[in-house]
């Protein structure tokens, strides 16, 4: 689009530039057509823009990926784009905060993309809600005041380097890509924006509970010239772990970098399981067809040899009806990175169903008193694992906490959406909670 069409645009819409929203349109269409150039789009993804305005960017991707998601909070802009892109198949055009819309009714749309010439007064908030983890998107560019863009990709011992840099960080590696004078926006703001594109951290970070990290940055940086010691809740002995860290104990929390934050989390987390993604020698009951025991073996042997064993998935619903979901972690030895049942897990030697349920509930998500109802048996097959397995669902409302080593995330989610995401992609499911969906009749 260009200067004049945008205009026109607003004037049919009725719409007059608010500071206080943050509305600054780009008016370059060679801009526009660069910074959509950067998001690298095919004909099989699917895109997600917060803040399309007059659609300058959208236009460059409607009709030409599998599925555009426009969420514009100004209700008249918001109008105009449905208008504008009637007919185009493909498009949904949603009026919606981007800080709060439900991020969850888009993992079923995977693969995705997100662009976002964000707002200057919500663009932090937009961030937090739709790219922190767990987030649906496989690439991101955005565009925001320059000053938000360098404390995103800012460096330790920076200005600008603080608890927005590892926030981000954390889950993205950051690549600033242009500065993008005033004269491409109407109106003009007063500073300099710039784009960057974000690309998931999907590895070279051990794992590690990340609400734990998130407090522990706050923490860190409340008072950003004070010492870091003094700074954080009672732990470990201090001089002995800052030197592990390759610091003086007078340390602050802008000296540390990622990866050293990351170890201090580590450091800080009490879980009994934090380094236990499983033990290669515990005990299973080994048994036949019928389930009946006739040995035991340990895990290593029970999945190297494929011999039967028992197992229980429990699905836990809150009073909403939504479904908790654990993204299992990196360093599970079967379905690494992929979503699974709310908790599951073997049988030990010995054990029976209704106590492993229990004893699972409490190890994985640390869920007491609660009280497993069996909804369904499955036998021993390929889609298990070779497992008797038994399904149980139970009720829950409380937070949750679980071993980052097992799980690296985990998520409520409506059971319409889960069944929509299945559908779409089965392939982001571990093998065993499809066929525990299937039984379950949901």
């Amino acid at each position: 689009m260009t200067g004049r069409e945008i205009h026109e645009m607003l004037d049919q819409a009725g719409v007059l530039p608010s500071k206080q929203l943050g509305q600054n349109f780009l008016v370059d269409p060679n801009m526009a057509r660069w910074i959509v150039a950067q998001l690298e789009a095919s004909a099989d993804d699917a895109v997600v823009e917060v803040g399309p305005g007059t659609g300058s960017l959208s236009e460059h991707l409607a009709g030409k990926v599998r599925r555009l998601i426009l969420i514009e909070f100004d209700a008249r802009l918001a109008a105009a784009l449905s208008e504008r892109f009637r007919g185009v198949p493909g498009v949904e055009v949603h009026h919606a905060d981007g800080a709060k819309f439900d991020g969850r009714s888009l993992f079923k749309h995977r693969p995705l993309k997100f662009l976002g010439n964000l707002p200057y007064s919500s663009g932090g908030a937009i961030l937090k809600n739709l790219l922190s983890r767990p987030h649906p998107f496989e690439r991101a560019v955005i565009m925001l005041q320059k000053e938000v863009v360098d404390r995103l990709a800012a460096s330790p011992g920076s200005k600008d380097y603080g608890v927005l840099s590892l926030r981000t960080q954390v889950n993205w590696l950051v690549k600033p890509l242009r500065t993008v004078p005033p004269e491409a926006f109407y109106p003009r703001p007063k500073i300099d924006s710039a784009v960057a594109v974000l690309q998931p951290r999907n590895s070279g970070l051990p794992a590690f509970d990340a609400r734990l990290f998130d407090e522990l940055i706050r923490r860190g940086f409340a008072q950003r010239r004070k010492q870091l010691k003094n700074q954080l809740p009672p732990g470990p002995e201090w001089a002995p772990l800052a030197a592990s860290l390759g610091h003086p104990a007078t340390v602050r929390g802008e000296e540390l970098n990622l990866a050293e934050w990351v170890e201090l989390t580590r450091a800080f987390d009490p879980h009994p399981l934090k380094n236990c993604p499983q033990n290669v020698d515990e005990l299973f009951d080994v048994v036949d067809t019928d389930d009946q025991v006739t040995g035991t073996a340990t895990r290593g042997d029970v999945h190297a040899k494929q011999l039967l064993h028992r197992a229980v998935h429990v699905f836990v619903f809150n009073k909403r009806g939504d479904l908790l979901l654990q993204r299992r972690s990196h360093l599970k030895d079967v379905h690494p990175g992929l979503w699974d049942s709310s908790v599951s897990g073997h049988l030990n030697a010995g054990e029976d169903y209704p106590a492993a349920a229990l004893r699972e509930l409490d190890e994985e998500m640390a869920i007491c008193g609660a009280s497993p109802t069996e909804v369904a048996r499955l036998p021993a097959s390929a889609a298990t694992g070779w497992e008797h397995v038994r399904v149980y669902q139970a009720n829950h409302d409380g937070p949750v906490l679980f071993p980052c080593a097992e799980v690296s995330a985990a998520l409520w989610m409506p059971v319409a959406e889960i069944k929509a995401w299945i559908a779409a992609s089965p392939a982001d499911f571990a093998a065993g909670f499809l066929a525990c969906w299937q039984a379950s009749g949901l």
